[in-house]
């Protein structure tokens, strides 16, 4: 009430729509035996009311916010086993790993355990991936270091820890927050092209990073372009320490002897996979063993890391030595601020991608939003036992999921392990060679490299993708990795909104198909007789062939002056004009005005439609079909909005005065959105409008129906003129229309709008009296059925 009488206060007619009432049909078919369905409009009422909170919906809110609840209490002795097998050998791969990583973030080597031992810690309370694994990665861990060096050019009295801690808390509150408020459908937004050229970029650009320190070229700054670190490091190449540069090579080599090794001998003993398989996994932990035990027997008098023969680590302090309340202020803040997107972009990148993948490997789905909790909770918690940004980590994930891992709880015995090796270990790690440390950096990152097979795939399914990836890749090689990031997600977005806008309708038509085996076909052959109508049907295939369908099959018109059109992508404020041009443009080229000549005048035309040359005369034997109906395929239009609403209605005004005095009817296939009729249907079109259309006495629309309640008995249906008796057909005991009557030109599909058409206009024809003269002709492939009507000039 409230609103009608602000609405009359406003002068807003709302009951603008002048809908037929009554009977749909004064034909001898009547509609008593069967159930009519008057369709209504959802309201705004029924749209809020779809949102509101309920205390059903609060308590699965809270139970999708800790998944542990579906499965802890099934846990049993077999997950047990192989969630320890499996967080032991990811703990033997991620303790050197997570030391290396910590110094691409110019930290202590110790924070790269700290880091590891939160994300292993918390993680699996969260999880909806029991293969994931939060920690150190070598790409994040660049940014960081990226961005502490920035920060500290500005801001000399930050440290690094300080820096880094306090952008993990403050991306982790980001992340959290999205999280909690279920955004994580924005990860969307980032496709597969832009994780590929971003993994690529950045694994070539930390590899060639790593390369001085392998090699032990001194004064080399790696922070710089990858291809100036290349540069330079081919330059000073000369410079490059024998003993540090044998460590690293052959330790690089090592590593990779060992992978190809036992990929072989997988191969040719099939039967102890599993034993290869665990034996692959060590080969980083056998490495660092061994190059510990070469650099103890060449430094084991040295106290001082800076005096040995060789770069070693250091010390490592043991225990949690920079645990505590992070050092944050607005200083810092303000410094950091900056670099929060690209933090929170990449820590969103990697983990989503890395679950999402080895959710669909492994038979499960991951939920993105409590995903970025779980990334989110262990940002925020992490800084306070001095971890920074921690994310997914793919080569860890791929040895958790391989060794066999059964729930997320397997992190928890990844954890003890970092933390017997923050305890009992530390002391070891003074003499690990930097080289060696630098060797898994690049062992590790460069199976990031997206392989030449996979660019391919991309290739054959969209070319345009392809230079963006390879742009994406110069772009981190060439500048940076942030900027490789922020060009590949901003063109990709750019790729989308132009396919969109430019996006290409299909006119459709009308081909005969037959059902059946090949050989069935083949053995009836080309006239053979009359086929059996239950292997034959008509389909609708776009004129041009753009399908890809046979271009020697003829495509027929479904009927002289009905046009069918099939949106491709959307129909919004993007693409209408495109859409609608066309439309319009393909319309009036094959159909013609129903009177020919309407203006008396040469001066009355329009600049437009200037009509023959000066003394030429109208063509009165134009053999185009007047113009009687458009139908809309919307099988793949979802929403509408004011732009494209109002656009039809500007062609339909257009298309009207074309086809004057007719009226062209507006059918509309496959509409599956009740607010895309409520549009479509507040604009004018779905119902019969007053005026013209109230006149319609013998109009007989094709409705759709469906059996409802008993299915009804056989029952012999024959030949009422020659007595003939065909065969058995079910008829339902109690049928009901399936779209409301109150809708007649909304159809289920094509097929029942192309007969609710010529049935309207063959009955019209009658109606007013004039003959209906149906060839059967078949030119050029199209059925004509020429309606007689309108004058010529």
């Amino acid at each position: 009430m409230a609103g009608r009488f602000l609405a009359k206060i406003l002068s807003i007619d709302t009951e603008n729509r002048e809908e037929r009432r009554g009977p749909l049909s004064s034909g001898p078919a009547s509609l008593d035996s069967a159930d009519t369905y008057v369709e209504s409009e959802p309201t705004t009422k029924e749209f809020l009311l779809q949102y509101r909170p309920t205390t059903a919906g609060f308590l699965h809110y809270i139970r999708t916010l800790f998944p542990f609840w579906n499965w802890i209490f099934h846990y049993n002795l077999t997950w047990l086993l192989g969630d320890v097998i499996a967080g032991v050998t990811v703990g033997f791969v991620v303790i050197p790993q997570g030391m290396a990583y910590a110094l691409l973030a110019k930290l202590p080597a110790e924070y790269g355990l700290y880091t590891s031992f939160v994300g292993f810690l918390l993680y699996w309370a969260f999880a909806t991936s029991k293969d994931i694994t939060i920690g150190t990665v070598a790409v994040m861990s660049t940014i960081v270091g990226n961005i502490v060096i920035k920060v500290q050019k500005k801001h000399k009295n930050l440290t690094a820890d300080q820096i880094a801690r306090s952008l993990a808390l403050v991306s982790g509150a980001v992340l959290l927050f999205i999280g909690l408020t279920r955004l994580g459908w924005i990860v969307e937004f980032i496709p597969l092209v832009a994780i590929t050229s971003f993994m690529t970029g950045a694994a070539i650009s930390i590899a060639a990073g790593q390369v001085p320190t392998l090699l032990g070229i001194p004064n080399i700054n790696n922070r710089e372009a990858t291809y100036k670190v290349i540069i330079n490091s081919l330059k000073h190449l000369p410079e490059a320490k024998k003993l540090d540069a044998a460590l690293g090579v052959s330790a690089l080599a090592m590593l990779y002897a060992f992978r190809i090794l036992f990929s072989v001998l997988t191969k040719k003993v099939p039967s102890k996979k599993k034993l290869w398989f665990f034996l692959s996994t060590l080969r980083m932990a056998f490495v660092i063993i061994l190059y510990i035990l070469i650099s103890w027997g060449c430094n084991r008098h040295v106290k001082d890391a800076k005096k040995a023969k060789f770069k070693i680590l250091g010390t490592v302090p043991r225990g949690f030595k920079h645990h505590g309340v992070p050092n944050i202020n607005t200083e810092v803040l303000s410094a950091v601020a900056p670099d929060i997107p690209v933090t929170v972009i990449v820590l969103i990148l990697e983990h989503i991608a890395i679950s999402k993948s080895f959710g669909r490997i492994n038979n499960y789905v991951i939920n993105p939003s409590q995903e970025l909790v779980a990334v989110g909770f262990t940002n925020l918690f992490g800084p306070f036992l001095g971890a920074y940004p921690a994310t997914g980590s793919f080569s860890r994930t791929a040895i958790k999921a391989k060794a066999g891992v059964r729930t997320p709880l397997a992190g928890i015995f990844t954890a003890v392990i970092v933390l017997l090796a923050l305890y009992a270990l530390t002391s070891v790690f003074f003499y690990i060679p930097s080289a060696a440390l630098a060797a898994i950096i690049i062992h590790a990152v460069l199976d990031l490299i997206t392989p030449p097979a996979v660019v391919y795939q991309f290739w054959q399914t969209s070319p345009l993708e392809v230079f963006i990836f390879f742009i994406g890749v110069f772009i981190t090689i060439f500048s940076t990795i942030e900027n490789g990031i922020y060009f590949t997600i901003a063109a990709s977005a750019a790729l989308l909104l132009f396919r969109h806008i430019k996006a290409h309708g299909a006119h459709m038509g009308k081909v005969h198909i037959y059902r059946g085996s090949t050989n069935d076909l083949l053995r009836r052959g080309p006239g053979s007789g009359a086929v059996d109508e239950k292997i034959s049907r008509e389909a609708y295939i776009p004129l041009t062939h753009s399908d890809g369908s046979n271009p020697a099959i003829d495509v027929h018109s479904p009927y002289p002056g009905v046009y069918i059109y099939r949106f491709s992508e959307g129909f919004t404020y993007l693409n209408q004009a495109q859409y609608l041009d066309d439309l319009t443009q393909f319309v009036q080229k094959h159909s013609r005005p129903t009177i020919l000549d309407r203006y008396e005048k040469l001066g009355d035309r329009p600049w437009n439609d200037p009509g023959p040359r000066r003394g030429v005369q109208i063509n009165p034997d134009d053999d185009r079909p007047v113009l009687r109906a458009i139908i809309l395929d919307f099988s793949s239009v979802n929403n509408v909005d004011t732009t494209s609403v109002q656009g039809l209605v500007d062609v339909r005004h257009q298309l009207d005065r074309y086809a004057a005095p007719n009226t062209v009817e507006w059918h509309f296939a496959g509409i599956n959105n009740r607010w895309t009729k409520r549009a479509l249907t507040a604009a004018g079109f779905g119902y019969l409008l007053g005026g013209k259309d109230s006149a319609r006495a013998h109009w007989n629309p094709v409705v759709s129906y469906v059996a409802i309640g008993e299915e009804g008995v056989a029952k012999k249906v024959g030949d009422e003129e020659t007595g003939h008796t065909g065969e058995k057909k079910a008829i339902p005991g109690k049928l009901s229309t399936l779209h409301g009557l109150n809708r007649p030109f909304f159809h289920i599909d094509v097929q029942a709008a192309v007969e609710s058409v010529i049935a309207n206009v063959r009955v019209e024809g009658k109606g007013r009296g004039v003959g209906v003269h149906e060839t059967g002709s078949v030119e050029k492939g199209i059925a004509t059925a020429e309606i007689l009507d309108g004058p010529r000039a």
